[in-house]
């Protein structure tokens, strides 16, 4: 045996050096198949240890390549370690602030022109608002939360009181006057030349009560509100006031002015009857305005007064008149 192909050990011992490569190269074909993952028993280890150099050479095949566990994909980079960063400390957060409440604004304006009478030598407007009626002036106040501020001959300026601001009740079929006649006739106007239409067709409406002076409790009984003017006659509202405690309303119907024409009422059971009519066309009046019937509830001093009236001729202009002295009956058992 050739010395030289040989390895001798301290003890004595000869070794193959074939036998040694042989060896070395299964260990390194087992190393390399744990870490490939494949499952060698001890038996096949030791197999592959003593085998060929031939047989340590073949390649692993297809199929336990197949059987090798699947890996996880890597994840998604969580960041970048080496971006830039700055260290400040973070902005406070913005307080936040409450809106600012809205700003209170004035209720629409309820009331809507009527007609235009003249009181006393002034010229009065009258305004209404559901079943009422109020003639109101410049500088007065409307149920203590308006104060008339001005009428002009296309609108009413009303202030606001509780938030001071103006509004405006728009004037609607009709111009307003802003000053009496018998004003209009004293000042420094240029004198017109005498018309030649009778004096009458200037005078104002005169208005007045018919009905019985004494009634019996529990017994009907009728009263008329009678009208003359010799300016033609289109249109009314109008309020009438009662004592509730005696009277009772039974029934309200349009006179002979409106019979023809459009009528209607509405009764407040605490004392007023408030009237709305017009006729087809305008006409001088002596005819009946309404009727209303009354039932007396007990004995006492019954008293109708007219509260408020605007009369309207054609194109709605406003007719002056005379308020009517008020009603009396005395009511008997």
């Amino acid at each position: 045996m050739d010395i030289g192909r040989r390895i001798r050990f301290t003890d004595g011992r000869e070794v193959d050096k074939k036998r040694i490569f042989l060896g070395l190269a299964g260990v390194g074909a087992a190393v390399a198949a744990i870490a490939l993952g494949l499952d060698y028993s001890q038996g096949e280890r030791a197999g592959s240890i003593a085998t060929s150099s031939s047989q340590a050479k073949t390649p692993v095949s297809p199929e336990r390549l197949a059987q090798l566990p699947a890996r996880e994909a890597i994840g998604k980079p969580r960041g970048q370690p080496f971006d830039a960063r700055s260290w400040a400390p973070p902005a406070p957060p913005a307080s936040k602030v409450a809106p600012a409440p809205p700003k209170p604004v004035a209720p629409p304006v309820q009331y809507r022109v009527a007609g235009q009478v003249s009181h006393d030598g002034v010229m009065e407007v009258v305004l209404a608002h559901g079943d009422r009626i109020f003639t109101v002036r410049e500088g007065e106040t409307l149920e203590d939360i308006y104060r008339i501020e001005a009428i002009t001959p296309d609108a009413v300026t009303l202030v606001y009181l509780p938030l001071n601001e103006r509004q405006q009740i728009p004037v609607a079929g009709l111009r307003l006057e802003t000053a009496a006649p018998a004003a209009v006739a004293g000042s420094n106007a240029p004198a017109r030349a005498p018309s030649a239409e009778p004096q009458t067709a200037s005078r104002p409406a005169q208005l007045r009560w018919e009905g019985p002076k004494q009634v019996q409790a529990g017994e009907n009984f009728d009263v008329t509100l009678k009208l003359t003017s010799a300016q033609p006659v289109r249109a009314l509202p109008l309020q009438l006031s009662y004592d509730a405690k005696l009277l009772e309303p039974v029934a309200v119907r349009p006179g002979g002015l409106f019979a023809d024409g459009r009528f209607s009422y509405r009764v407040n059971p605490g004392g007023s009857i408030f009237v709305g009519a017009s006729a087809n066309e305008a006409t001088p009046a002596d005819a009946d305005l309404m009727v209303v019937t009354f039932r007396p509830i007990r004995s006492g001093d019954a008293e109708l007064r007219l509260s408020s009236l605007a009369l309207q001729g054609a194109a709605g202009r406003p007719i002056a008149h005379e308020p009517p002295a008020a009603f009396r009956t005395a009511i008997v058992q």
